[in-house]
């Protein structure tokens, strides 16, 4: 019977919640024994459906920094709606995506009954948790110590910003972030950046709004006191918009981007394509994705996969009667052309209590319209480590891959990284130590394989480094996400004999 009860009225699939989401808030099933004959048991399931109730009033209280507006805009419950189960958990899900509150001491309870009237109120009693960020960190990648200064205020208030009263210590609470970010090596090494992201444009959809700038310079300095000669300068910006879907389901994003770099080289003779001259590179980016998991610091269910397309106008086929394999370096790379596809995918399980297994896989390509120009020098893949090089000069992207020393899994063509196609998968078991509102903590243990090649000549499936270790992951409000894993590489690199084996590495602001 207690078998019974549970399919009836207590796990996710039973009955009882077909009615709960379509307002029998009043609902009960009770399973009665009529009869016991020999080796058969006769069971009636008695079902009272009453009176089906509608949301009277929704009541939100404990936002003491984010306007109410910011968390009702979220809320799939709406007066004069039908009491719904499903979609009082989906706004619960929706509440703890914005990170403005806590999702493990938010509580949302149905106060008012009447069953007589057929309605009901519906209160979220939401907890804040701070947001904002202050990152100051210290790494080391490319033979180099990398400082970095940042801030990061995830409930900021434009429309404030003039308010005198309003800088405490900035305009918050209509929940727009605003990221400023600079690191430095001294003369040697410079990067500063600024994004700021509006979640609601128009503030009557959820269309997500982003704009950044960032710049870039690295010299021949090799001290603070000097000043370099040699230098490599980017400057860029971006702008994307994404919006949520109705189809196939509400949980699909679509985003598009416009994004510009001009790559700027003065005698850069560092084993480069070019040693002086200018590279644009103007590209167009669609993302498809969908996310479902639970809540964004410690998922427990849910999944999250995302399909993107980069491209830059194919230049080489709209000047068809340029020989470009004849051309010097500099015309060549002038306007930088590329295809560069993308696919990652997480899924989140909750086996018992607390214990959660997360699977990933990812794969990347870089691609090329005119085989005169071959491969773009610029956003292709460095494989191996914890996917932090301290910097990212020539906008290649750092893939983690534990057990591994940084960027060791790239190959490498006429002693370039040439890492234009990618594959990673890995497996985690995750165990929370502390899930509080001061720190979220918890401990794990991965396996990991994947690998990069030049090409799809050379490309191998099967042909993947494998690794396994444990780590442990500390998400405190101030600094955001921190971390160290300890990796044991199994398999050899070619060429690099102590790239493999025991490595440590450091997490910072980052999820692999």
């Amino acid at each position: 019977m207690n078998l019974l009860n549970e399919r009836i009225n207590i796990e996710q699939d039973a009955v009882g919640n077909l009615y709960l989401d379509n307002g029998y808030l009043f609902f009960s099933a009770q399973p009665v024994v009529e009869r016991i004959e020999e080796d058969s048991v006769d069971v009636e399931v008695r079902i009272h459906e009453g009176k089906q109730a509608r949301l009277n009033k929704i009541i939100i209280t404990g936002n003491t920094k984010t306007n109410e507006h910011v968390a009702r805009r979220e809320l799939r419950t709406q007066p004069g709606d039908l009491f719904s189960k499903t979609a009082i958990q989906r706004s619960q899900r929706e509440l703890a995506q914005l990170g403005h509150f806590d999702p493990e001491q938010m509580g949302i309870e149905p106060i008012n009954i009447s069953q007589s009237r057929g309605e009901v109120d519906l209160h979220y009693d939401l907890t804040e948790k701070a947001t904002d960020q202050l990152e100051i960190s210290g790494g080391w990648g490319a033979g180099m110590l990398v400082g970095t200064i940042g801030l990061r205020f995830n409930n900021f208030s434009a429309r404030r910003i003039f308010e005198k009263d309003a800088w405490r210590p900035v305009p918050s609470g209509d929940g727009q972030s605003l990221s400023i970010r600079a690191q430095t090596n001294g003369q040697y090494y410079k990067n500063y950046s600024m994004t700021f992201t509006e979640p609601w444009l128009g503030g009557k959809k959820p269309n997500r709004f982003s704009v950044s700038i960032y710049h870039s310079v690295r010299t021949n300095a090799s001290y603070f006191y000097q000043s370099g000669s040699k230098a490599f300068k980017i400057t860029g910006a971006s702008v994307s918009l994404q919006r949520r879907l109705q189809w196939p389901d509400d949980y699909f994003l679509l985003s598009h981007s416009i994004s510009y770099k001009q790559y700027n080289l003065t005698d850069w003779d560092y084993y480069f394509i070019m040693e002086n001259g200018t590279s644009n590179n103007l590209s167009f980016g669609t993302t498809f994705s969908r996310n479902s998991v639970s809540q964004p610091i410690y998922p427990r269910r849910g999944s999250e996969f995302s399909i993107s397309l980069q491209v830059t106008p194919p230049y080489s086929i709209i000047n068809g009667n340029v020989d470009y394999k004849n051309i010097r370096e500099e015309a060549k790379y002038e306007w930088i052309e590329y295809h560069k596809w993308n696919y990652k995918g997480r899924w989140y399980l909750k086996l018992f209590d607390d214990l959660v297994l997360a699977t990933n896989t990812e794969f990347g390509y870089l691609g090329y319209y005119n085989e005169d120009i071959g491969f773009s020098p610029f956003g292709s893949f460095e494989l191996g480590g914890d996917g932090i090089s301290g910097y990212n000069l020539y906008g290649r992207d750092n893939i983690a891959l534990r057990g591994y020393e940084n960027s060791s899994l790239t190959p490498t063509v006429n002693g370039k990284y040439a890492g234009n196609i990618y594959e990673k998968v890995y497996m985690e078991l995750r165990y929370p130590v502390s899930l509080k509102q001061q720190a979220t903590v918890y401990v794990l243990a991965f396996l990991e394989a994947g690998n990069a090649w030049h090409n799809f000549e050379r490309f191998d499936p099967f042909n993947i480094k494998r690794s396994a270790g444990l780590g442990v992951r500390a998400f405190l409000p101030m600094f955001g996400l921190l971390g160290i894993d300890w990796g044991y590489g199994f398999d050899d690199v070619p060429g690099m004999p102590d790239a493999n084996g025991g490595q440590f590495h450091f997490v910072i602001g980052q999820q692999f």
